[in-house]
Parts: C-alpha cells; sequence; structure tokens
C-alpha cells in the first residue's frame, strides 16, 4: 500500500487527486496541506472532496503530513513547490509535481534536489499527452528540416503562466529531434512587421479563455501538406489519474529525477 500526502490539497487539482486514489486499491491518502492562511484550514477533509477519509483534518504545514507519506504529490505554485521539495530533504518520501512555469533555475534545483529525493516532474501529467510527446519527436525526426513546426494551446483564462509547460515539452521535444535548440529557436511571440519565417524556428503560440481545460496542436507544414496532432482534455481528472499512476510507479525507486515518459516506459 503506497501512503499519498497531496500539497495543495483545497486546490481545484488537488481535492481531484485526494477524491481519486480511492479509485485505486494500492492507494491509501493519509494526508493534505494547504498555506497557513487558506480558510479550509482545519477543515475534514472528507468534507472537501465528498468522501470519508477517516478524520484527516487539512494542514497548515507539511511537518505534519512528512512522516505519514511515502509519495507526496504537488500541483501547487513553482515557489511553493521548491520549497516543498527541499522539505522532503532527509526523508523517506518521494514527489510528484506537475506544477507549471517553473523557470530554468526552478528545474535547475528541482534536479539538484532529486539526487537525494525520487522525484516525478512533468509539465503534464496526461497520459495520453506524453504518448503524443513521443510521436512528435518521431514526427519531426522523420520529416527533419523541410517541414516548419508550429504548437497552439489553449487553457481557460485564470492559468497565470505561458506558454503552458506542455506546449514547451512539445516544442522540446520537436527541436531536441531536429538538433535545435528551443531557448534560441522558439517563437513565443509575433507581433507587426516580424519578416520571413527563420528555417530553424519552432513558434509556440498562446490562446486564453473561457473555462478550457487544455488543449494543444502540433503542426508540421510543408509545402503541399501539413501534418497535424492534436491533445484535448475534457476534465482535470486527467491530470489527477496520471499523477497517482506516478505515484504509485515512483514509491520505492531510487533517487534521481524521471518524468512521465520514464512511467509509461517510454524511455
Amino acid at each position: 500500500m503506497t501512503r499519498i500526502a497531496v500539497a495543495g490539497a483545497a486546490g481545484r487539482m488537488g481535492r481531484r487527486i485526494c477524491a481519486l486514489t480511492f479509485e485505486l486499491d494500492n492507494l491509501l491518502l493519509t494526508g493534505g496541506f494547504e498555506h497557513k492562511d487558506h480558510p479550509d484550514i482545519g477543515r475534514d477533509l472528507g468534507e472537501l472532496i465528498g468522501h470519508d477519509v477517516g478524520g484527516i483534518k487539512l494542514s497548515s504545514s507539511i511537518d505534519d503530513i512528512l512522516d505519514k507519506c511515502d509519495v507526496l504529490i504537488d500541483f501547487t505554485a513553482p515557489e511553493a513547490t521548491i520549497e516543498n521539495m527541499e522539505a522532503l530533504t532527509g526523508t523517506s518520501t518521494a514527489f510528484v509535481t506537475g506544477t507549471t512555469g517553473i523557470d530554468k533555475q526552478g528545474q535547475e534545483k528541482i534536479a539538484e534536489l532529486a539526487q537525494n529525493i525520487p522525484c516525478v516532474y512533468a509539465g503534464n501529467m496526461s497520459l495520453g499527452i506524453n504518448l503524443l510527446t513521443k510521436v512528435v519527436a518521431d514526427i519531426a525526426k522523420a520529416l527533419g528540416d523541410d517541414y516548419d513546426v508550429e504548437v497552439v494551446e489553449a487553457h481557460h483564462k485564470m492559468k497565470k503562466d505561458a506558454p503552458s509547460g506542455t506546449a514547451f515539452m512539445l516544442a522540446s521535444a520537436a527541436a531536441d529531434a531536429l538538433g535545435r535548440d528551443i531557448e534560441k529557436d522558439g517563437v513565443f511571440a509575433r507581433h507587426g512587421i516580424i519578416g520571413e519565417r527563420k528555417p530553424k524556428e519552432i513558434g509556440v503560440q498562446t490562446i486564453r479563455g473561457g473555462d478550457v481545460v487544455g488543449e494543444h496542436t502540433v503542426m508540421f507544414l510543408g509545402m503541399g501538406e501539413r501534418i497535424e496532432v492534436s491533445h484535448k482534455v475534457s476534465n482535470r481528472d486527467t491530470f489527477a489519474r496520471g499523477a497517482l499512476k506516478a505515484a504509485l510507479w515512483l514509491s520505492g525507486k531510487p533517487a534521481r529525477l524521471y518524468n512521465m515518459q520514464d512511467v509509461l516506459g517510454l524511455r
């Protein structure tokens, strides 16, 4: 039995992760916490997720759950994610995070901490999007430089970061397959007289509005034809189930940095 605790347990993703732990026989929800000023601190977690959890209270501190879980699942914010992972140093608790918007410095910190903490870190926990990432790399490698690559993503109007971590992951997969550097060749906005498209350019375009959970399309545009591969999410349970699958897979693994490609056996 793998014991699970959830950071940001009262948030939209946190509640769904907590609730869906009861779908899997090998998982046990043992705790959840929020930032100290959250209005639901002290409430029964079962009341928040609509499920009997045996009197577990929503905590205000990660310290309350460290000795009660095998894996901590985190969908919070970049700064909080780093702090939560740092708190696991010296414990036997593994870490799964799907937090997006983490900058390069933050990603390097996660990689550093993962030398001592087993960690699955992915910009998107969806099983489908991770399969799509491999497909995108295979298509890019097969087509080479004769086709232009564009990524278009759409999310709800409340999303704070752009482009999405998933869009960046897809663009990076194409760039790596083509021997390009997404930091140098990626184009994340276009406006005005921009001139002709550069040969190695990889475009990543952002749409925000309404309640869109997540949509991503990768286009390979050639002379006379266009290939498009897309993925659309209808609810957040897709990400929650992926995170729980990652937690089950990660429990007992040695310390290092993993991603969903590892979880799915794609690399």
